[in-house]
């Protein structure tokens, strides 16, 4: 509190416009709503009644809904397979059903079927209010002229198709068929009928079908019976010219051929096993001593023998050499032993590759027979194979058409049976019956939605007051955007206080509003805007510890902010509380406060200033709180008032009126129109800055405390004047009338 005036670089520094508090924590919402309640409340009433009137006038909808499933079971009696070729039931193909239960042909057949052309649901206007009305509107514009039966039904085609839904449910086999009317018992008509005409369609489509297949299957299967007889025919005559004899189905050079090349392939695995060993013991012949898988591979009981012996006197000589030395005696007969035993295992395994190597020549010597005998055959066969491609040929096409004769046969009794015992996989499994209540319009669903819109249109339009609101409203708002401090927050007066005294008339009442105002903490002590102003009071008293404070100046940005209000009753409030005051009008340019409190001064400031009247002749005193008050006097032909302030005169009148008074209070023209309040700097102790509430812009304050350092360096603080208190409660809460109300109860008090 007691550090008032902010250093200059606060305030010229660039500040962040102020913006609403869109991207702000929760709290910052609640405010918004909290200050654009009113608003919002408005726009959601607003909603609800549009929503209210929409139920009123919007004819109620009855909706029924009927199920089919698409069964892939069939009737035991009827599970041969169709001639068409059934495609199986997939995800895809239930989608194809709805398409099909969606389409044109089926809408038209239920059209005709229940001669919709003749309802006016279906070619009248719309029901209800809303659509009597939009059918009176379209009237205008008609010709007049008589609709042709075609137009009636595409007319009526066109609302069937908005009032019918078909859809898949979930991932299964069924489909819902749903339709919606003003007449439940006919919804429920129609839901059934589109299935009994989805079912018809499918059945009639699959007769057509089958009837055209059977017409073209008799003439086909007089051609293959045909075809099928030339080609057995001609397998016989070829058999007979070429002397070919089979038994039991097979030629004898085949038997021979298959035989000699079994033997073939027995004698080549043959060669294959012997050759294996006989690799297998040249690579053992490369090791010292066989280790103990290949001699127990061999089965050979004396390499097994003498292996176990060396390895015994092996281990013998490793204890020998490492107790006594390698050249030990019994070491040296050890070592001796092991060789003789190694030598006798490499004879065994020699005598054994002789062996194998024996069986490896046989097995050859017989795979090379067996090879000459299978060339003797194929050689043979050669002759007999080439009339034998040619009766394969012969028996391949005789085998051909007598098959596809048998089956398109098989395909022409199946489509008899169909054509007099026709089915289909679809099937009503849940038939459409009469709704017991309207399914539209939802009452509930409407009115939240309505509400719900609402909702968001409202804080929508919250948030954009909020950020096209550049004004001022709160104290925060003043130090992030000015960075100075908002002293106090006045109420808006309306004029109508109780009558005072004209001051230096005592006994003369007065019933001026603008006189009222100007003295109205002395009328009403105890109201808020007293108390306000007395927060004043004591942030300059405080202000005084820092540095003196005793000639202070009220300004403003523009005109009608309330200076000479706020300047006339905190000189009001010093002087009833004891003080020596006085209050000057040094608004040169638009006297106000002077045509308010003195109206018929004849002298003043300017003339004490060009020394044409005495100090004392110039001031009038209030009898009720002794406040002296300066009228600035005749400045209607004054040019140059700036010069008048700046002047010398002008310092020694003030340093004559900081001897006298204990405080001097100027009441300064506004900034921005005038640059009078920038000369000032040098006689003004501190400044006090008045805003309007919710009025003044940002910018423009902004802008004239910028181009006058010399205001910011000695101003005291700023005061937003004439708040709407109902309305400020909404931005702080602490400012309301709550509190102030609360406490001045038992005087009885209500502002």
């Amino acid at each position: 509190m007691l550090q008032v005036n902010k250093p200059k670089s606060e305030i010229n520094r660039e500040l962040i416009e102020f913006e609403g508090p869109a991207s702000q924590t929760l709290t910052s919402y609640l405010d918004i709503v909290r200050r654009q309640f009113p608003t919002m409340i408005a726009i959601i009433s607003a909603c609800l009644i549009l929503a209210l009137l929409y139920l009123f006038t919007a004819a109620p909808q009855f909706t029924s809904t009927a199920t089919m499933v698409i069964d892939t079971r069939k009737v035991q009696l009827f599970q041969q397979q169709s001639v068409l070729g059934d495609i199986a039931i997939d995800s895809a193909t239930v989608e194809t059903q709805v398409e099909i239960l969606k389409s044109e042909n089926i809408s038209l057949a239920v059209v005709r079927d229940l001669h919709l052309i003749d309802d006016p649901e279906f070619t009248g206007s719309g029901g209800g209010v809303l659509g009597a009305m939009i059918g009176s509107f379209t009237g205008l514009f008609s010709s007049g002229y008589a609709i042709s039966e075609f137009e009636l039904t595409r007319k009526a085609l066109q609302r069937f198709e908005r009032s019918r839904t078909v859809k898949r449910l979930g991932l299964t086999y069924v489909m819902e068929i749903g339709f919606t009317s003003r007449d439940p018992a006919k919804a429920a008509r129609i839901a059934n009928a589109i299935a009994d005409a989805y079912i018809v369609d499918q059945l009639e489509a699959k007769y057509q079908a089958t009837r055209r297949a059977s017409v073209w299957l008799q003439d086909r299967i007089k051609e293959l019976r045909t075809q099928a007889s030339a080609a057995q025919r001609a397998v016989v005559d070829f058999k007979t010219a070429n002397n070919i004899v089979d038994t039991g189905g097979r030629l004898m050079n085949e038997q021979q051929l298959a035989e000699v090349n079994s033997q073939l392939i027995m004698a080549h695995a043959a060669t294959a096993e012997a050759k294996a060993r006989l690799d297998r013991m040249n690579e053992i012949l490369k090791q010292e001593v066989p280790d103990a898988n290949v001699a127990d591979a061999l089965k050979n009981d004396t390499i097994v023998k003498l292996r176990a012996q060396y390895v015994d006197m092996a281990s013998k000589e490793s204890i020998w050499a490492m107790k006594y030395g390698s050249d030990h005696l019994a070491a040296v007969n050890l070592r001796r032993q092991m060789a003789e035993i190694k030598k006798n295992i490499t004879d065994e395994l020699k005598r054994i590759q002789e062996s194998y190597k024996s069986d490896h020549d046989i097995a050859v010597t017989r795979e090379e027979s067996i090879k000459s005998s299978l060339a003797n055959v194929v050689s043979e066969s050669q002759l007999t194979n080439q009339a034998q491609v040619q009766l394969r040929e012969l028996e391949s096409n005789a085998q051909s058409y007598q098959a596809m004769y048998d089956n398109f046969l098989q395909r022409y009794m199946e489509s008899v049976q169909q054509q007099s015992f026709p089915i289909t996989e679809a099937r009503v499994i849940s038939a459409a019956t009469t709704p017991l209540g309207k399914s539209s319009p939802r009452s509930m669903v409407i009115l939240g939605a309505a509400l719900l819109g609402g909702l968001m249109l409202s804080f929508g339009a919250a948030m954009a007051r909020e950020l096209t609101d550049k004004v001022f409203r709160t104290t925060g708002q003043v130090e992030e955007v000015l960075g100075t401090n908002c002293i106090a927050i006045l109420p808006a007066l309306d004029g109508a206080a109780a009558p005072s005294f004209l001051p230096g008339k005592l006994g003369k009442k007065t019933d001026d509003p603008q006189r009222n105002l100007l003295r109205y903490v002395v009328d009403t002590p105890l109201s808020r805007f007293a108390e306000a102003v007395r927060s004043l009071k004591v942030a300059v008293d405080l202000n005084s510890i820092v540095r003196e404070n005793r000639t202070l100046a009220v300004t403003s940005t523009l005109p009608s902010e309330g200076k000479s209000t706020l300047s006339s009753n905190l000189a009001q409030l010093m002087a009833h509380s004891g003080a020596r005051v006085i209050l000057v009008d040094a608004d040169l340019r638009n006297p106000s406060l002077s045509r308010a409190l003195l109206p018929n001064a004849e002298i003043g400031l300017v003339d004490v200033i060009a020394q044409k009247a005495n100090l004392e002749d110039a001031l009038t005193v209030d009898p009720e709180t002794k406040l002296a008050i300066l009228p600035a006097g005749k400045t209607s032909k004054l040019l140059h008032t700036n010069e008048i302030l700046a002047s010398k005169a002008m310092h020694a009148l003030i340093t004559q009126l900081r001897s006298k008074f204990d405080y001097v209070v100027l009441d300064m023209p506004p900034m921005a129109p005038v640059v009078d309040v920038r000369v000032t700097s040098s006689l003004v102790d501190s400044y006090i800055f008045v805003v309007e509430w919710g009025k003044t812009k940002m910018d423009v304050v902004k802008h004239n405390l910028r181009s006058a350092p010399e205001i910011q360096d000695k101003l005291l603080g700023v005061v937003l004047n004439k708040a709407d208190t109902k309305l400020l409660s909404r931005y702080e809460s602490y400012h309301g009338r709550y509190y102030y109300q609360k406490y001045y109860a038992r005087y009885g008090y209500v502002e």
